[in-house]
């Protein structure tokens, strides 16, 4: 077993923080077991709850706090254990330090457990009485999660009644002093007498504004990165500079206010995952920076290994990366895109040549000058996985262009994971996965199968993955290519992406050796196609930057062709007033759905043709209720979800049994074609179920409905959609913005579909209540209109079964011809109302977009276990 104090210790530098490092062993209070409450002011506000037990302080963090109402559940996340003599502890954490913030003394005094104290946290259930300065009486900790990864399980803290409990009042506005000092907050971070005082290496002695080409301007939150063209050898200019091909995850590192963040290529925060390069990272002596650079695990002969950086990450162990930081696009005060791509290094080589030795996770990557081909052939004899050729007088530009180009030693790709078959043998999990990439019309192309390269903990993690998205259809289109040997086939969603290595390509377009290297978490399946390299003459010449290759760009979408162009698959058919789009006839085309806005159905068939990719994965397999208006958005609209006999034949049937015993048989969608043809029959809106036809009875998304009652302003919902998220990412859970086209706001928490609906429902509802219970005067969970004045319903009736959403990227049948669009949280602000897309303007955006806003929805691996549902709506007394 690890020492108690392992984890505690690994996370923090002692030589940079006064915390205690603490021993095992010492003693805590005098007169019974010690309890101690920390406000703790670090990267968001929250009170640390401790138990002396063992000769250690069991942690929880409590982000509301306690309150002394026992109708008050609060959310406790358990943390590692903590050393005796941190108990005492008040002060400042340096920035850049792990819990980097001002720590106040709040509450202590003694506990006493009710019963088997080493028991109770065991079962989950842990009843205790305090006596403190402030807290008193009895009290209770739920565990929610049944378990989980160590030092992360989720549980709920409330008071029990008795004669100290009460409503009247908040403790914690009541009594925000220390009990150490009497000071607030602001007075410890103004005074910091127990500050660690950084002994930082000194500035690198560059003036960004010095750089040629540099601007003023603000720290941007992200940026898209630049990338490369895959050619088939170096360029041998001297006009060119070649750095080392990694093979890990791109990232850029933003670095403000003492503190570092990693975001990835889609613009997701890993700060967490990679706390350790993180904290390493905020020893670098600026004031403002982001980096551009590949995180990688080193292999024992200089080597980057994919693998094992998956694992190292899946195992939450950062401190064995490195990140190779190869250009500087921010520095203090100074936008340095536009300087040449050699200026640009040399600042970033002196920022890191002065960077402390708490720094050293961090490495420059260096370049050679021209002579690429023999560069190149040199990486390949040391087993590197290639280079990567930078034009020097370049400024960074997001996006694929020329300017950048990578060459290969080894034959990777990745691909879209469309199926699996048995394993055979002792062999666990699976026997081989097929693969298969998008051909230019956005059809998945079947190119073999890999059978080899897989750990027993990778074929096990991919059978779990894949049984959740099994399908009875496979997605491929056309026929196999001669050679195809399946066998029995699982199907499943196309939405995994695996890097694969091979040796090269047969005629009929199969793999030939393919092995497996990993899933790739930053790339959508959508966007796979077949990586063709040009020939370097052909891609290095023009130095036009930004813009797409046609081997690593699809055909007919709306980036290639210009948002305004005719979309492919659409053809006018002579006489009889017909259009035929993705192979579906259009009667009257030319009929006006949206008379405000004077759009036709030819229009809308074009508008989801342009997002097929992105609608179909939120809506394939679901049943679905639609509101057809045939005549137009003024004329009889009506639901409906049942197929009829007119029904076209692109449209699927779903067999529901419903609440009645009766098996009836609902419109499901499965293509483009499936999609167009709901344009045909004058569907204005789609609203997919929450579950698929492979599991029906559980869902497997959650969505909460923000619906701001009159008299509210968007910024009201805006905050309120963030203070949700933030309290079910308390409870483990991930959930993603959506705005509806309409007045509110949808949060939508992708799950395993485990639960059944109605235990789902219950958690939503307990969700909705917890939230509303802490705003009363905010929030509201009762739908009647006479309740919601000035404040925002939370609707949660959307989690039951055969309740529907409006689908992402559907239009609405409003005026404006709005949609219903996803976001990325940032995005979320009182400047972008939910009804800011519409037919005519969302083209722009995703022509503009350079990743997808919910980037890793459908890979997810959230649970909601029975014991959370249990510790919020059961008896946890009992």
């Amino acid at each position: 077993m690890k020492p108690p104090l392992a984890e505690y210790r690994r996370k923090r530098d002692f030589a940079a923080t006064p915390e205690p490092a603490g021993g095992e062993g010492r003693a805590g209070a005098a007169d019974g077991l010690l309890f101690v409450v920390q406000k703790h002011a670090a990267r968001r506000l929250h009170y640390d709850f401790r138990l002396e037990l063992d000769g250690t302080l069991k942690s929880w963090a409590v982000p509301k706090g306690p309150s002394l109402d026992p109708a008050e559940r609060r959310l406790a996340v358990q943390v590692e254990d903590h050393p005796i003599d941190y108990g005492d502890f008040e002060g400042v954490i340096p920035p850049g330090q792990y819990g980097g913030g001002t720590v106040l003394l709040w509450d202590r005094g003694t506990w006493r457990p009710a019963g088997d104290p080493r028991h109770g946290l065991r079962r989950g259930k842990l009843r205790f009485a305090l006596e403190g300065e402030k807290l008193r009486g009895e009290w209770l900790l739920v565990r929610m999660d049944g378990g989980g990864d160590e030092g992360k399980e989720s549980w709920l803290l409330r008071k029990l009644e008795d004669d100290v409990a009460t409503s009247a009042g908040d403790i914690l506005d009541d009594r925000p002093e220390s009990v150490a000092s009497g000071r607030s907050l602001e007075e410890i971070a103004a005074t910091p007498d127990r500050v660690w005082q950084s002994d930082r290496a000194a500035r690198p002695g560059l003036d960004p504004a010095s750089i040629p080409g540099s601007r003023q301007g603000a720290l941007p939150d992200f940026v898209p990165p630049q990338l490369a063209t895959l050619v088939t050898d170096a360029p041998a200019g001297e006009e060119w500079v070649h750095e080392i091909k990694f093979d890990g995850y791109r990232a850029l590192c933003r670095l403000a206010g003492g503190r570092a963040r990693f975001l990835t290529r889609r613009g997701h925060d890993w700060s967490d995952k990679l706390s350790h390069l993180a904290s390493a990272a905020a020893f670098l002596p600026v004031d403002e920076a982001l980096l551009d650079g590949e995180i990688v695990h080193l292999a024992a002969d200089g080597t980057s290994d994919f693998q094992r950086l998956q694992q190292a990450l899946g195992e939450g162990r950062s401190e064995d990366l490195v990140y190779y930081a190869f250009d500087l696009l921010y520095l203090d005060g100074r936008d340095l895109r536009p300087a040449p791509l050699l200026r640009r290094k040399e600042a970033l080589q002196r920022l890191l040549a002065a960077a402390p030795s708490q720094a050293a996770p961090l490495r420059y990557s260096d370049h050679v000058t021209g002579n690429g081909p023999a560069f190149l052939r040199q990486a390949c004899d040391l087993g590197l996985e290639g280079v990567i050729a930078k034009r020097a007088a370049a400024s960074y530009r997001e996006g694929r262009g020329r300017d950048w180009l990578k060459v290969k030693c080894l034959a990777e790709q990745e691909l879209v994971i469309v199926g699996f078959t048995e394993p055979s043998g002792s062999r666990q999990g699976l026997g081989a996965l097929l693969l298969a990439v998008h051909d230019e019309e956005g059809e998945l192309r079947y190119v073999g199968k890999v059978g080899t390269g897989f750990t027993d903990a990778q074929l096990t993690d991919l059978r779990r993955r894949l049984e959740s998205r099994e399908r009875r259809q496979s997605p491929l289109a056309g026929t196999l290519p001669r050679g195809s040997r399946l066998g029995e086939v699982h199907w499943v969603e196309p939405e995994l992406v695996a890097e694969v290595r091979y040796s090269s390509w047969t005629d009929d377009g199969l793999l030939r050796h393919p092995s497996f290297e990993g899933l790739r978490a930053d790339k959508p399946a959508a966007e796979v196609v077949r990586e063709r390299p040009l020939p370097v003459a052909a891609a290095a010449p023009g130095g036009a930057g930004g813009g797409a290759t046609r081997s690593e760009e699809r055909a007919g979408s709306p980036a290639s062709r210009g948002a305004d162009a005719r979309p492919t698959g659409s053809r006018r058919r002579r006489g009889g007033g017909n259009e035929e789009v993705a192979g579906v006839k259009l009667s009257n085309p030319d009929r006006v759905l949206y008379p405000d806005q004077g759009i036709t159905k030819r229009q809308l068939a074009h508008y989801y043709l342009e997002v097929a990719e992105r609608i179909l994965p939120h809506l394939s397999g679901r049943p679905l209720t639609l509101v057809r208006c045939p005549s137009g958005r003024h004329q009889e609209c009506f639901y409906q979800k049942h197929l009829a006999e007119a029904t076209p034949a692109a449209l699927v049937p779903v067999e529901v049994r419903e609440k009645s015993g009766k098996t009836t048989e609902y419109v499901a969608v499965e293509s483009v074609a499936g999609v167009v043809s709901l344009v045909q029959l004058g569907v204005l809106e789609i609203h997919p179920w929450g579950s698929r036809r492979q599991h029906l009875d559980r869902p497997d998304v959650l969505i909460f409905d923000l619906d701001p009652g009159p008299g509210l302003a968007w910024t009201e919902v805006v905050g309120a959609a963030r203070e949700l998220r933030d309290l079910l990412a308390g409870l483990g859970l991930e959930s993603f913005a959506k705005l509806t086209g309409g007045k509110g706001v949808h949060l939508v928490v992708p799950l395993r579909p485990q639960l059944e609906w109605g235990a789902a429902k219950a958690f939503a509802r307990a969700v909705a209540d917890m939230l509303a219970g802490q705003r009363p005067d905010r929030y509201t969970t009762n739908p009647l209109k006479s309740r919601r004045q000035r404040r925002i319903f939370i609707d949660y009736l959307r989690n039951g079964f055969g309740a529907t959403a409006v689908a992402p990227y559907s239009t609405r049948a409003r005026d404006g011809a709005t949609v219903a669009v996803p976001v990325r949280w940032d995005e979320l602000t009182p400047k972008t109302p939910p009804d800011k897309y519409t037919i005519k303007n969302l083209a722009r955006r995703l022509a503009a977009l350079r990743s997808d806003p919910w980037e890793g929805f459908f890979e997810l691996p959230q649970e909601l276990r029975p014991e959370i549902v249990a510790a919020l709506t059961g008896d946890d007394e009992a």
